[in-house]
C-alpha cells in the first residue's frame, strides 16, 4: 500500500497503472477515522477493482459554522491499518492547501435533493461535498467509486451530480453496517457517553417499527409513519430529533400516502449531548 499526499504523484501513479494494467480503479472518499462500514467499502471496491484508491480528507467546504471540523476525529496510524487489512492500494491523503490552493470560487450545487433532511438543518453542507466529490472524481478518475447508505441523501446527492455532469464514473451503493446492538456504525459514535450511547439505540429500534408498521399497513400515509417514529424516538430523554422525515427515495420528494411511490426512505437525525446522528431505512414497496 502507498500514501501519496500530493494530486500529481497520485495522477501519476493511477497513470501508471492504467498504461500497464486493464483493471479497473475503484475508489471509496472518506474523511477518515475508519471503521468497519469503510473497510466494507474498500473491500467490496477490492472484489471489484484492479486498484483500490482510499482518500481521507476532512474536507472544511461541508461544515458550518460552530459545526466539528476541528474536533472531528483523527487517527491517521489507525485509519492506515484499517485501509491496508482492507485492500487499499493507493491511499491519497492531501492537505487542505492542496486540495485548496487559492480561496474557491467554483463550487458545484446540486438542487433540489439538497433541500430537504440535512440539506435543510445544514445549509451548504451538500454543496461542500459535492465540489469535494467532484473534485476528486477529475483527480482520481476512477470507473466506479463506494457510498455507504448510512447517508443516502449523499448518495442520491452524488448519483444526480454524476448523470447531470456526465461523469464517467459508476456509484455503488453499499449497506449500512451496524453494532451488534443497531446503531449505525459512524466516526461521530466516539463522542458518545455511556449513557448517550444507550439511548442512541432507540434510533435503529424506530426504524425497525417503521418497517413492521409498512409491511402491516400497505396504504400507510407519510404523515402516520412519521408520527410513530417521533414517539418511539421521544422515549429517550436525551434524543433531541432534528429531523424524521418520511420521503420517495431517491427523488427525496415529499408524499402522501403509497398508493404510486416504489421506494421510501425513512431518515433520522437526532442528537444527543452534542453529538448529532443520522441514520436511515430504505424501504422498496413495489418492484
Amino acid at each position: 500500500m502507498e500514501v501519496i499526499q500530493s494530486i500529481a504523484d497520485l495522477r501519476s501513479r493511477i497513470r501508471e497503472y492504467r498504461r500497464k494494467n486493464d483493471g479497473s480503479v475503484g475508489f471509496v472518499p472518506t474523511m477518515g477515522y475508519l471503521h468497519e462500514g469503510h473497510a466494507s467499502l474498500l473491500r467490496k471496491a477490492r472484489s471489484q477493482s484492479g486498484l483500490v484508491v482510499l482518500s481521507i480528507f476532512v474536507n472544511p467546504l461541508q461544515f458550518g459554522p460552530g459545526e466539528d471540523f476541528e474536533r472531528y476525529p483523527r487517527n491517521t496510524e489507525r485509519d492506515l491499518e484499517v485501509a491496508e487489512a482492507a485492500g487499499a492500494d493507493l491511499v491519497f491523503m492531501p492537505s487542505v492547501s492542496e486540495m485548496y490552493p487559492t480561496p474557491t470560487r467554483t463550487t458545484v450545487a446540486v438542487s433540489g435533493l439538497t433541500s430537504r433532511l440535512c440539506g435543510a438543518s445544514r445549509p451548504g453542507h451538500f454543496d461542500g461535498v459535492a465540489t469535494v466529490v467532484s473534485k476528486l472524481f477529475h483527480i482520481v478518475q476512477p470507473d466506479q467509486a463506494f457510498f455507504g447508505l448510512k447517508d443516502a441523501q449523499q448518495v442520491a446527492v452524488i448519483q444526480q451530480m454524476v448523470q447531470d455532469l456526465n461523469l464517467p464514473v459508476d456509484i455503488v451503493p453499499c449497506p449500512t453496517l451496524r453494532e451488534q446492538d443497531g446503531l449505525a456504525m459512524s466516526s461521530r459514535n466516539v463522542y458518545l457517553s455511556d449513557e448517550e450511547r444507550k439511548q442512541a439505540l432507540v434510533l435503529s429500534q424506530a426504524l425497525d417499527k417503521a418497517k413492521e408498521f409498512v409491511q402491516s399497513r400497505p396504504n400507510f400515509n407519510a404523515a402516520e409513519l412519521e408520527s410513530l417514529v417521533r414517539n418511539h424516538i421521544a422515549t429517550a430523554p436525551l434524543a433531541v430529533i432534528d429531523y424524521a422525515e418520511v420521503l420517495a427515495f431517491p427523488t427525496l420528494e415529499p408524499f402522501e400516502n403509497s398508493t404510486h411511490i416504489d421506494s421510501i426512505i425513512l431518515a433520522l437525525a437526532v442528537k444527543f449531548g452534542k453529538t448529532r446522528l443520522i441514520d436511515n431505512v430504505i424501504i422498496q414497496l413495489r418492484k
